[in-house]
Formats: structure tokens, C-alpha cells, sequence
């Protein structure tokens, strides 16, 4: 089994893109196992809808990039703190998903190091009944990726704050993510580990019989990870456009008045929007909702077509920056 110890990056669009890239890559009969970190990032499930699943106003506020995966199930917060693994390896066409086989490994090498893990439902791993490793699958062509967290040291307050449920009320159908107690490895350990003193010991744990090949990306390999990192995971397009299309109310009170949005956001753009509440104005809403309609959900993309109006004529007394919070957070 080839080895990839990824310390080229922390950044998750790269790391997303480098573990897709050796994924399609990789020979079938050929194995990979790889351990990396992601910094100050929200990593969405492919089949989720983004903004259900963040605080918008806190990730923006503390940096959080929000990345989606190749993989099912839901969010997860990463940080330094938190240590990620995959493995790459053959299977069975139309084969169902089995996280066992590969996290067990993970459970025996932790119970060597004096930890008490267990899997304890579809893909999570706990300790005390409390979670600390979530865990997904990709199939494709009799090839499977499996990949999941372990929570070494990782900010818990930050977690449950950037994955906090918003108040508005969002109807899709995307899938949701089942919120977990969650605890970090480190407060369990019979000695103390630094992160990468547990990185090596947990490889050295899983590999006792030493049947791993290291392996470093070339060149080619990087330009074509950076590629794909560009093309595809640094975008506004995969991470937030490829939500599920989803059904939008908030009822907000200003300075002006009452203001509910009700919207319908499809790939990412707005699709249908309403105004409502006891503000006043002089314009037609139905001109400022048809102003916005096809829009992306971004800040920059709403600011630039709400700079071509006069928002006061539809809503007066509505500052501009009180607009786009209404929409966006």
C-alpha cells in the first residue's frame, strides 16, 4: 500500500483536489493510504445544501473556507487540530458501503494507544458515546474512497458554531447533517501526544508489519492537482451552486419596518423572490424582486446589482449593507 504523508497543504480546496486526483489516478490493484490536515474549514457533503448547513455570518467573519467533497453524509468542521485520513483502494461494482473494514484499523490502533474508540452507528467512531470521527464513502468503476475526521485537539466551540442551525426557516431537500456530541482523542490518551507525535504513532499502529510504500506527488502531479483545484473545488460554482434547490423565509425588523423574504434558490441563483412587511416605499417590489432574480447567492454578485438601483424607492429607510445581510445571513 502506497503512503501519502500530505504536508504539501492545509488548504481544503488543494487537499480535496489531491485526494480526487489520486482517486482517478491511482492504478486498479493498487492501494493508497493518506493523512492530512485541513485549517479553519467547513467541508459540506456532496449531497447537502451549503448555506443549511453554516452560519454564513460566522464563517465569513472568522475566515472558514466552505468546501464541498466528493463524498455523501454531512458537515464537518476541520481545523489544525483535527487529523484527516483516506484510504484509496478496489472494490466490488454496486457493492454497499462499508465503513467497518476500514475504520476498524483506526479503532485497534487508538486502543493501542490506550483509547477506548468504537463504532457506534452508519459511520461514526465515539468515545464515551461521544463523537469524534466522522466517516464517507465514494464508489466509482470498482474503486472506492473512504475517508473520515479524527478529532485530536481540535476548537469544539468552533465547531458547534460554525455548523450552527440558523433560525430561518429553509425547506429543501438536501441532506442533513445529524448533530452529535462531540469530544477530542487527546483528553483520552494514557500519555500526552502532540498532534504529530499521534501521527506518526497512529500510522506505526495501524502498519505494525510495515506494508506501507511512501509515495510524493510529482510535478505533473502537482500542476494537475492545481488544476483540478482551480477548475473545480476553489469554486463558487461546486460549493455553493451545486446545492440542492431549496425554499428560503426570514422575517427581519429593522428601522423601517418589518421585512420578509421569501425566496427559491435553484444551483446557487435566486429563482423566485418576494418581498412582504409594513416597511413603506414608493416603488413596485415586484421591480426589485425581478431585479435580483437570477442572481448568485454571493455578496459580491447582490452588492453589484443592488449599486444599480435605489433601494429606498422599494424599501425606504433600508440601508444597502441591512439588505444584504437580510438575504445573505
Amino acid at each position: 500500500m502506497f503512503f501519502l504523508d500530505n504536508t504539501l497543504s492545509t488548504d481544503p480546496t488543494f487537499n480535496l483536489a489531491l485526494e480526487e486526483y489520486v482517486f482517478e489516478t491511482l492504478p486498479k490493484g493498487e492501494r493508497c493510504f493518506m493523512l492530512w490536515q485541513n485549517d479553519n474549514a467547513v467541508i459540506i457533503g456532496k449531497h447537502q445544501n451549503t448555506v443549511e448547513e453554516i452560519d454564513q455570518a460566522f464563517v465569513e467573519a472568522r475566515g472558514i473556507k466552505v468546501v464541498r467533497r466528493l463524498t455523501g453524509g454531512g458537515a464537518v468542521y476541520h481545523d489544525l487540530g483535527n487529523l484527516n485520513f483516506t484510504f484509496i483502494t478496489d472494490g466490488e461494482p454496486g457493492e454497499s458501503l462499508d465503513f467497518k473494514t476500514f475504520t476498524q484499523p483506526v479503532i485497534d490502533a487508538l486502543k493501542k494507544l490506550g483509547v477506548a474508540a468504537d463504532f457506534n452507528s452508519r459511520n461514526d467512531l465515539a468515545i464515551d458515546g461521544k463523537k469524534f470521527s466522522g466517516n464517507s464513502q465514494y464508489a466509482r468503476r470498482g474503486r472506492i474512497l473512504h475517508h473520515g475526521t479524527l478529532l485530536f485537539n481540535a476548537r469544539l466551540d468552533v465547531v458547534q458554531q460554525a455548523l450552527r442551525v440558523k433560525p430561518e426557516k429553509i425547506e429543501s431537500k438536501g441532506v442533513k447533517s445529524v448533530r452529535s456530541r462531540v469530544t477530542n482523542i487527546v483528553d483520552y490518551l494514557e500519555k500526552p501526544y502532540t498532534l504529530e507525535e499521534f501521527r506518526k504513532a497512529l500510522v506505526e499502529a495501524m502498519f505494525a508489519r510495515g506494508s506501507l510504500t511512501p509515495w510524493t506527488p510529482s510535478e505533473a502531479d502537482l500542476m494537475a492537482v492545481k488544476k483540478l483545484q482551480r477548475d473545480k473545488y476553489a469554486t463558487w460554482a461546486w460549493n455553493y451552486g451545486e446545492s440542492p434547490a431549496y425554499d428560503l423565509r426570514k422575517d427581519r425588523k429593522y428601522p423601517c419596518g418589518l421585512v420578509s423574504v421569501l425566496m427559491t434558490v435553484d444551483q446557487g441563483k435566486i429563482k423566485t423572490l418576494r418581498f412582504f412587511g409594513d416597511f413603506f416605499g414608493s416603488g413596485d417590489t415586484s421591480e426589485l424582486e425581478a431585479h435580483f432574480t437570477g442572481c448568485p447567492m454571493t455578496r459580491e454578485m447582490l452588492a453589484e446589482r443592488l449599486g444599480t438601483i435605489r433601494l429606498g424607492d422599494y424599501i425606504d429607510g433600508m440601508q444597502n449593507e441591512e439588505f444584504l445581510d437580510l438575504m445573505l445571513y
